[in-house]
């Protein structure tokens, strides 16, 4: 018979997950009204099986959230300076075909995702998967669920490869101190279960992905724009592309955007063939779309000429690209762009120019503005406020674009976080004082700015993992998770293999309808309690509670990744169930037969 405290808690829990699954509100309000509600009735009623205002709020101090959050920030160099591309695009270059190219990309992140925070490895991915769609012909959503789901394979492998894994071995360590639990989870742990389902599961996705997965187009595209710009850029003498051909280099499938000719230092003109070599200070005059032309910025190794950006008086991770209209008024009319002198005057550098759908020839710095031109300009973010002030231009707007970067501090990100992952990895240092030093390591060697590194955060994750610790202690004082847990146990006639499947298939049921974390964190006590119960050892129950938690493959809801790639790729819900059904049955099938041969379900 359960008191009320219990039938309370089981209220409170029961309503975030309605709720959250509902999504009647932002995740985290309903997190915080919930642990709130359990916070004033032990206020009213000063109960002892209802948790204090202290005991509910110590969530917010827990080890692993805290990590989280670092490893956020952590990562946030990764992203600003595209260690991400830098790590990946040497192989992925070479892609010609989707199979090729899923292969290419979707192995590396499963390493990645096993040794970085899965979350901020998707979010650098996407971009890179953006351009390497583009450069073999298929749509984005070809990659982009694979990439989420591989990604979220790969962190099951490690402690910190998901903030799930972190939350679940630190609460195994709350545990172990209680006496509810016996075994410390090492940093490879959840691989004995994760390596295995990763493989299969990378196996399945790239085999079955082509008669699966929808052609996604988006609703526009770069071949839609009337606008033809052309843009000049100059191949770096010390870059990545010297000696490369124009097909290596990737710049002979950008969508609507083509190389109308290479000047050479000499002044001789070389035809644009895929196998022509590209030479120190090739000047490549291109033609095309403004968004191959924003694209095209992206590959290392290519400069503006004359090195006019990098002379602005504003650091590059501070500028942004800018449309300008050139009006009647304009000063500058009948001159050339060269003559313009636009860093004197505006502090800012010509990138490209587009009239009409003319295309323009030559240089870039001979071509005389008109009335009705459009510049791209790369410029500070003053250029936009004062446009008021100024008649020579008229219709300014920025440009979307990928997060700025500091190409020149990749190497520096790389080589942090590989420290990072070495220490935690050998357990030279704890996942949190390694985290802590990457993400101090990433400002100080200028790989991001704090205030970069504070954005980076995902704070909605963070505040309702610390209000389902609470609610879930709540679960845990109360006496309602081990009702529960009684109630799992009638249901498999208990027996340890139906216990170990009931605790894993409710814990992915919670993971598709709310999070990954709410999920891991209201779940494991009652994982705990089952195995109580049965009088075997907890470590099976919190395994499965930790690999279950992470399998969101049914929705786009349960796990971020999956949110983050929802909108960008088109999917519909039907897709991610289609897609994601025989992989969450190939994890489960997976966690059945590894967790009992590892750790053995029979009673203690």
């Amino acid at each position: 018979m359960m008191n009320w405290e219990a039938w309370l808690s089981l209220g409170v829990a029961s309503t975030l997950l309605a709720t959250l699954a509902m999504r009647v509100a932002a995740k985290e309000l309903l997190a915080l009204g919930c642990l709130g509600i359990l916070i004033l009735a032990q206020n009213v009623t000063h109960s002892t099986k209802l948790p204090t205002p202290e005991q509910a709020v110590a969530g917010y101090g827990n080890e692993g959230l805290i990590t989280i959050a670092l490893l956020f920030a952590a990562v946030a160099g990764l992203e600003f300076t595209g260690g991400t591309e830098l790590a990946t695009g040497w192989l992925l270059r070479r892609a010609r075909k989707l199979s090729d190219a899923q292969t290419r990309l979707l192995i590396p992140v499963a390493a990645l995702s096993g040794f970085l925070n899965n979350t901020p490895v998707v979010l650098a991915l996407i971009p890179v998967v953006g351009d390497l769609s583009k450069r073999i012909g298929v749509s984005s959503s070809r990659l982009l669920m694979p990439l989420s789901y591989t990604a979220i394979l790969g962190g099951m492998c490690t402690l910190i490869g998901t903030g799930t894994n972190l939350i679940v071995a630190q609460m195994n360590e709350k545990a172990i101190a209680a006496g509810d639990a016996t075994h410390h989870l090492s940093f490879f742990s959840p691989a004995v279960v994760g390596l295995p389902a990763t493989v299969l599961g990378l196996i399945y996705m790239i085999v079955c992905s082509r008669w699966l997965l929808p052609e996604r187009r988006p609703a526009v595209s770069a071949g839609d724009d009337p606008r033809q710009y052309t843009v000049e850029v100059q191949v770096e003498p010390s870059g990545p592309l010297v000696g490369r051909t124009i097909e290596e280099a990737g710049l002979r499938h950008l969508p609507g955007l083509y190389i109308a000719e290479i000047q050479r230092v000499s002044g001789e003109i070389a035809a644009a063939k895929p196998n022509e070599r590209l030479q120190s200070d090739d000047v490549l005059i291109l033609v095309g779309a403004l968004e191959s032309v924003v694209d095209l910025r992206k590959i290392r190794g290519l400069t503006t000429p004359d090195d006019q950006a990098r002379k602005l008086q504003v650091p590059a991770w501070k500028r942004t690209l800018v449309e300008a209209v050139v009006s009647p008024r304009c000063s500058l009319l009948g001159k050339t762009i060269r003559e313009g002198r636009f860093r004197s005057h505006y502090n800012a550098a010509v990138v490209a120019v587009a009239r009409g759908d003319r295309r323009l020839t030559g240089k870039l710095g001979d071509v005389r503005l008109e009335v009705g031109d459009v510049l791209l300009l790369e410029a500070s973010p003053s250029f936009l406020h004062r446009r008021g002030e100024s008649r020579d231009f008229f219709l300014v707007s920025a440009v979307e674009q990928a997060a700025v970067r500091r190409p020149e501090r990749a190497w520096f990100a790389v080589f942090i976080l590989t420290a990072m992952v070495l220490a935690a990895a050998t357990q030279s240092l704890k996942i949190l004082t390694a985290s802590m030093l990457a993400a101090v390591a990433m400002v100080a060697f200028r790989c991001c700015t704090s205030a970069e590194a504070r954005r980076s955060v995902d704070w909605s994750i963070l505040i309702v993992i610390g209000a389902a610790i609470g609610i879930g202690e709540s679960l845990n004082m109360s006496g309602a998770a081990g009702s529960i847990a009684n109630g799992i146990l009638s249901l498999a006639g208990g027996s340890p293999l139906l216990t170990l499947a009931a605790v894993f298939m409710a814990t992915m049921l919670c993971t598709e309808l709310i999070t990954n974390y709410a999920a891991a964190v209201l779940m494991f006590p009652i994982a705990i309690r089952a195995a109580t119960g049965l009088g075997c050892d907890p470590a099976p129950m919190i395994i499965a509670v930790m690999i279950a938690a992470s399998a969101s493959f049914l929705t786009p809801f349960g796990y971020q990744t999956n949110m983050m790639v929802y909108g960008v790729g088109g999917y519909r819900v039907v897709d991610y169930l289609k897609f994601g059904l025989p992989l969450s049955i190939i994890v489960f099938v997976v966690t059945m037969v590894v967790v009992p041969l590892v750790w053995p379900l029979s009673p203690l």
